[in-house]
This record gives C-alpha cells, sequence and structure tokens, in this order.
C-alpha cells in the first residue's frame, strides 16, 4: 500500500510516532510517499526527522495550541488571537492538503493529529469521491472512547481537547488511540485502542539504575526553580536537558548538575541510566520512561500534558508536580509500582498496527 502522512508539528512526539510508523510499514513492503507537516511560524521540523523519514517532506501552516507562553505556561488568550489573525493562511493550507492528496494519490492518509487534514477532509471527502480513507493517530482520542472514565471536573477540563480531536479526526476511517494499557474500543466512535509508538532506539538500549535525576525542560523558564533546588541538594546529581537556542552542547553549573542541548540518542541513554525522569509530560517520553521502568515526576504547562501525566497516573508511572520540587520524585522512587504489562503491550505494537491499518 502506498501512504501520505500528515504530522502535527507542535512538540516532538508526533515526529518520532511517525518515524516508528513508517518503519513498520516499509519492513512489511509497503511505501511512505510524502509527509506533510502542520507548523506554526516559530516552530521548525527537526532535523533528525526530515534526515530518517525516507520522504519528502512539505511544510504548510497550521494552529498552534501549546507554542505561546507567558512565563512558563501556555498564554491561551494569545494562542487563540494570534491562530485567529492566521485565518486566511489555514484556508490556504486547506487547499495546499487537498492538492498534495491529489497529486500522491495515496491508498491511504495518516493523520498524527494534524488539524488541517481533518479539515481538508471534511471538506473534499477524499474518501467518498477518491476511496481515499484517513486514520488518525493520538494519544488524545483516549479521550473520546467512552470506556475512558473522566469526573465531571475532568469533562470540563478536556472540553477543548475533546473537540480538537473530533476536528482533526472528521471523516476518520478509524481513531487509533494510543494507551498506556489495553482498553475495550468503542465501534460507535470508531477507537480502536493500540499501543504506543516508541522509536526503534529504545529497544536497543538497556536500562540500568544510576544514582543521578534525568530531565527534561520544555521551557527554560524551569531552570531558575531546578537551580534552587540543587542548591539545597547538591549531593544528588542532576542530568538536564533544554531546548535553549544558544546553549552550548554541555552546560556545566558544576559536578552534579549538567545541561544537555537536547540530543536524541543521548537523552535516551541518559534516560535508561538514571534513578528517576522529570518532565514536562510529553506523551512519548514518558512511555519510553515508562517502558525502562523509571519513576516519573510529570509538571505539565498544557491540557495535553495534563492528560498525559493524568493517564500516566493511571498505570502507576509517577506524580503530578506544578513545578520542578524534585523531592516528590525523591519521595516517590521508595513506592514505585509500575504497570508490569506495559513492555509486552509495547511490544506488540507492530502487529497491532498492521492488522488495523493494512
Amino acid at each position: 500500500m502506498r501512504f501520505l502522512f500528515t504530522v502535527q508539528g507542535e512538540g516532538r512526539g508526533h515526529f518520532t510516532q511517525a518515524l516508528a510508523l513508517s518503519s513498520i510499514l516499509r519492513k512489511h513492503g509497503h511505501e511512505v510517499m510524502a509527509v506533510l507537516v502542520g507548523k506554526s511560524d516559530s516552530r521548525e521540523v527537526p532535523d533528525f526527522f526530515q534526515q530518517k523519514i525516507g520522504a519528502p517532506v512539505f511544510k504548510f501552516s497550521s494552529p498552534n495550541f501549546s507554542g505561546f507562553y507567558k512565563e512558563k505556561r501556555p498564554n491561551l488568550i494569545m494562542t487563540a488571537i494570534t491562530n485567529f489573525s492566521r485565518s486566511f493562511a489555514f484556508r490556504e493550507s486547506i487547499v495546499f492538503v487537498k492538492d498534495k492528496i491529489e497529486e500522491y494519490k495515496p491508498d491511504m492518509v495518516i493523520n498524527f493529529y494534524e488539524m488541517i487534514t481533518g479539515m481538508a477532509f471534511a471538506a473534499y471527502k477524499f474518501d467518498k469521491k477518491m476511496g481515499i480513507e484517513m486514520i488518525c493517530i493520538g494519544h488524545q482520542y483516549v479521550l473520546m472512547n467512552p470506556h475512558f472514565k473522566t469526573s465531571p471536573k475532568q469533562d470540563m477540563e478536556y472540553f477543548f481537547l475533546r473537540m480538537i480531536s473530533e476536528v482533526t479526526s472528521q471523516r476518520a476511517h478509524k481513531r487509533l488511540a494510543l494507551s498506556f494499557r489495553d482498553m475495550q474500543n468503542s465501534i460507535e466512535k470508531g477507537i480502536v485502542t493500540v499501543p504506543p509508538l516508541l522509536r526503534s532506539e529504545v529497544f536497543d538500549i538497556q536500562s540500568t539504575k544510576g544514582d543521578y535525576i534525568h530531565g527534561y525542560m520544555l521551557n527554560t523558564g524551569y531552570y531558575e526553580e531546578v537551580l534552587v533546588w540543587h542548591e539545597r541538594n547538591p549531593h544528588i546529581p542532576l542530568r538536564f536537558f533544554w531546548d535553549k537556542k544558544e546553549a552550548d552542547e554541555v552546560t556545566k553549573i558544576d559536578d552534579n548538575f549538567i545541561l544537555y542541548k537536547l540530543n536524541d540518542e543521548r537523552f535516551l541513554h541518559s534516560m535508561a541510566g538514571s534513578m528517576g525522569y522529570a518532565t514536562t509530560s510529553g506523551f512519548e517520553s514518558v512511555c519510553e520512561a515508562l517502558y525502562y521502568q523509571k519513576p516519573i515526576l510529570m509538571i505539565p504547562v498544557h491540557i495535553e500534558q495534563e492528560f498525559n501525566a493524568h493517564d500516566a497516573g493511571l498505570s502507576g508511572a509517577g506524580v503530578m508536580s506544578k513545578n520542578f520540587n524534585l523531592d516528590k520524585l525523591i519521595d516517590f522512587i521508595p513506592q514505585y509500582a509500575p504497570d508490569k504489562g506495559f513492555r509486552d503491550w509495547v511490544n506488540g505494537a507492530e502487529k497491532r498496527f498492521l492488522s488495523e491499518i493494512v
């Protein structure tokens, strides 16, 4: 079969999912013809993705719901205003996606939570007019499964996340809900529960227990919090990664606090050798830590990450915090009891995805 991928370009998780699935499909003789990446002006397509995906990559403007930050958390008012001001560009993007689908004529479109793609399918009905179906992939579709129970308070908190999930998957043939654990499917919603799609490098690294805390700061605003904690606890080694553009590859504060510019291979090796992980709760890195059986402190900075942290907590992955208070992680480590079936669940991803897609 011939596939066209569309990928939400905010964050790294959707890119690694696309890489993992492209590897599975090619292994079984299928073709990924091209990749369309929806992104904001403030984001770039990561070099690692363009180097590894093995297909032409095309970029277009798409709504951004996590890229505007006031200090550490998203400025939702500015996000809404900016997206509205770019609405004409988004109309052009819908036409761009339409043109690429008509140009490549794939057997199927795989949509990694990209909103413009859902709008294009709603407008042009490719499934009806050209026989091209769309399958959508994302952790957020778990929220649309009626078998995933939430409280009335959470229903209000997650309302917009559910709404965005509906928009991304308009006229979808299936919604493949990436999940920390198996769950009953929802036939009426077209939702199928599937394991996380972890990059192949994860499986090549053995987990060991070190004496340091591994961490990732999505926003450099958290650096001061970590530094203050380190000054109170200088005896506990910290190995943190960040996205600070002007930073050196390695920034050594002292022997027990070292900051690394984000590097995928170094990041995984550091995680696998740590005693615990502190993160802003991206779905993929939480899954990687759970696969390596590392206790996690989760500090979500927007609603998607809050959902990631909540759901991961149900699988015993870790604890939530409003800031990088690493005391919570230290206290949690002796109580850590992860889902022992998670590794088997992840290891079955290839078979499960092939059965649902091909």
